[in-house]
């Protein structure tokens, strides 16, 4: 795969400790699989309903892959697409950007504009 970035949809308080130490582990699901799950662009929508739909706000954060370099791994998942996978931390200085996902009167999250 050839994308720049991905997304990782987190807790506010999984934000906050990332932005507090630097790093980010992994949530509980992550280091219980070994890897730090995240979704392209055209999968998070889908993440998020199945994953966060209790979360009120989810904050959902783009990273940026090259400076992870070989620990970004493509592999199948939900459905047999091809989900990023990184298999190490991923320092703030990745995460690019942030926004907070609020849920909707449908009970989905409201996206910021380019998630269609």
């Amino acid at each position: 795969m050839t994308d720049l970035f991905a997304f990782k949809l987190l807790r506010p308080e999984e934000w906050a400790q990332w932005r507090e130490s630097g790093v980010f582990t992994g949530s509980p699901v992550d280091i219980a699989d070994g890897y730090i799950h995240l979704s392209a662009r055209a999968q998070v929508r889908e993440t998020a309903a199945k994953y966060f739909s209790d979360a009120d706000p989810a904050i959902l954060v783009m990273v940026d892959l090259p400076p992870l370099g070989d620990a970004v791994k493509w592999e199948p998942s939900r459905g047999g697409d091809l989900f990023p996978h990184v298999y190490g931390p991923i320092p703030l200085s990745a995460a690019s950007g942030n926004s907070k996902l609020r849920l909707g009167a449908d009970g989905l999250h409201i996206f910021p504009a380019g998630f269609e």
